[in-house]
């Protein structure tokens, strides 16, 4: 589910787990603001298994799909578990994945307090 407060950053696109089963991604997308660190969201169109956000496969084709799109850095760790749900998983962004989301729109709140 989408809101005007998020900024997708990919249309659908099949990936594959580690047991070879076909997931259809609906989408990537982040919030349009936050404080330094980004959750990603990966919705997809039919549920998944419970530890999907944990499929060392699956994250790394959502994330081949990032920088595919132009990112640059290192992978994702997962969320919090209490985040996941079963037609989405949440991804914690590593600190370089900032400079992509400003490009993409995604406003860094922190950087208010900066100049204090």
């Amino acid at each position: 589910m989408t809101t005007d407060t998020d900024i997708q950053l990919s249309g659908p696109f099949k990936a594959v787990d580690s047991s070879g089963r076909s997931h259809d991604v609906k989408a990537i997308r982040i919030y349009d603001e936050g404080y330094g660190i980004i959750d990603v969201f990966v919705d997809f169109a039919k549920p998944v298994e419970a530890s999907a956000y944990k499929d060392h496969v699956l994250v790394k084709q959502v994330i081949d799909r990032l920088r595919a799109l132009g990112y640059v850095g290192p992978d994702f760790a997962h969320s919090d578990p209490g985040l996941q749900e079963s037609k989405l998983i949440v991804l914690e962004a590593p600190e370089e994945f900032s400079e992509f989301a400003k490009k993409k729109g995604w406003k860094n709140l922190a950087e208010e307090f900066d100049d204090e």
